[in-house]
């Protein structure tokens, strides 16, 4: 392990100017104009895995963007991990709010990275971390030091709900078989509090339109005798919360898994500074269900938020005009017992009787994903912990993340395997937002910490297959 390690801490700045590249492919998957680029990421991610050590690799083509899968494998004797991660990033709206252009990454010292920081969109999420894997990996190939059999597959639509990676593991379950899955798509409390995700929130994802007249119309000849649909979309959004911000929509929390008391403990147990908290975001109060903390209210409560509204005229200057249509779009985090699906017609039900009859409307169902509960108690888990109390010297906490992977669910229900979710992020790091960025800290934490991970789990899986 003292070669691998010093392998690695050999050739960091290589390491980063080899990161950088991959970084500057704009590969987002939501958007068609940029399909070109997401086959550009994945051909990048193969030769890495290539360069890296793996063998049969290869890009998979989907009914949507490319899966990358590679493999070492050395005895079967010995426990299979696959690595999942993605290629695909975020759009950047809106580009005025980024300090550096989006897709030419810079390193940056900040408050937060006095050691410096790589701005770059992708960088954290999820570019970056996958980028970890591969180091680690190619450390362990060069100096011999293989416990594990490895397998990776990295795919270009987590980003859209990964809409057709769960045909793809349909279709070459023999392929992907492991005893477990490692997912670095999640973040850590702070670089001094290590903490292991055991546990994501579900995601349903709906756009809404509303429509009133047939054509846009002046404001001074129809106002005030023609529904403005973008007024009347907003008054529909605020009806979906009450004043203790719960959630409006019959039978939303029909199938709620409600946490103990004991759970919520718990929870709260985890370091958390209220005031630390609200600098960082540079608010004056923070929001959300009345009755419970912050902490609970992002880990282990359902949400609904407005995540974009358009329509009518949004350029400089003036135009008096009453628009003939407005648009939303509205995620809903879920917990466990609630499906995406279900909780979409929920939402759709009640938009449409709540909608007056002077504008239609109509309720799109974009994507979705169930929530996830992952073991404490597993060998995978403990693995994990002990990794991370080996290189950051504390052993790290158990959180619930508020984010969602919506294939983590559907890997267990297709390979039947479970994920342990070890990502190395901070939740400073802007992800989906301008300036996202990754600390050269957590890069570099990342890579030194993945290989003790495939040692320990070696170690843990072997003595209880031998107990």
């Amino acid at each position: 392990m003292e070669k691998v390690q010093k392998y690695i801490a050999d050739r960091k700045n290589a390491m980063v100017e080899e990161l950088n590249e991959w970084l500057r492919i704009p590969s987002i998957s939501s958007l068609p104009d940029h399909k070109e680029d997401m086959y550009k990421a994945a051909e990048w991610a193969k030769a890495a895995l290539i360069r890296s050590g793996a063998e049969n690799v290869n890009v998979y083509k989907t009914e949507g963007h490319p899966v990358v899968y590679g493999e070492k494998l050395t005895d079967p004797d010995k426990p299979t991990v696959l690595v999942y991660g993605h290629y695909d990033v975020q759009p950047v709206d809106p580009l005025d709010l980024w300090d550096n252009p989006p897709f030419e990454p810079v390193v940056k010292k900040t408050d937060i990275h006095p050691e410096g920081a790589i701005f770059g969109r992708g960088s954290c999420d999820d570019k970056g971390q996958v980028f970890m894997h591969f180091k680690a990996f190619e450390a362990m190939v060069a100096n011999n030091y293989l416990p594990v059999n490895f397998k990776f597959m990295i795919e270009g639509e987590e980003e859209i709900g990964s809409p057709h990676l769960g045909k793809f593991c349909e279709e070459n379950k023999e392929m992907l078989k492991n005893d477990m899955i490692l997912v670095s798509d999640t973040g850590i409390i702070s670089n001094s509090i290590p903490s292991i995700t055991s546990s994501l929130r579900g995601l349903s994802y709906v756009q809404v339109e509303v429509t009133g007249a047939n054509r846009d119309l002046h404001s001074g000849t129809y106002g005030g005798a023609v529904a403005n649909p973008i007024n009347i979309l907003c008054d529909l959004i605020s009806k979906m919360m009450d004043e203790n911000k719960h959630i409006t929509i019959p039978g939303f929390y029909d199938k709620v898994m409600e946490a103990g008391k004991e759970e919520r403990e718990m929870i709260n147990k985890a370091p958390f500074d209220l005031e630390d908290y609200k600098s960082k975001l540079d608010i004056k109060e923070v929001f959300g269900e009345t009755g419970f903390s912050v902490m609970e209210r992002t880990g282990i409560r359902p949400t609904l938020d407005l995540n974009g509204i358009w329509g009518g005229f949004t350029g400089e200057g003036a135009k008096t005009v009453l628009p003939s249509k407005a648009f939303a779009k509205v995620s809903m985090r879920l917990v466990p017992n609630q499906d995406p699906k279900e909780i979409a017609e929920l939402f759709e039900m009640y938009f449409r009787s709540i909608a007056p009859a002077y504008v239609k409307v109509d309720v799109k169902y974009l994507h979705g994903g169930l929530p996830v509960i992952t073991p404490i108690d597993t060998p995978e888990y403990k693995a994990a912990e002990m990794a991370m109390e080996k290189t950051f010297g504390i052993k790290p906490v158990s959180t619930r993340e508020g984010g969602s992977i919506p294939i983590i669910a559907t890997f267990e229900q297709v390979l039947g395997t479970k994920s342990v979710l070890m990502g190395f992020g901070l939740d400073t790091d802007a992800i989906h937002s301008p300036n996202e960025h990754y600390g050269l800290f957590n890069l570099y934490r990342g890579m030194e910490t993945i290989p003790y991970f495939f040692k320990y789990y070696s170690e843990l899986k072997n003595s209880a297959l031998n107990s």
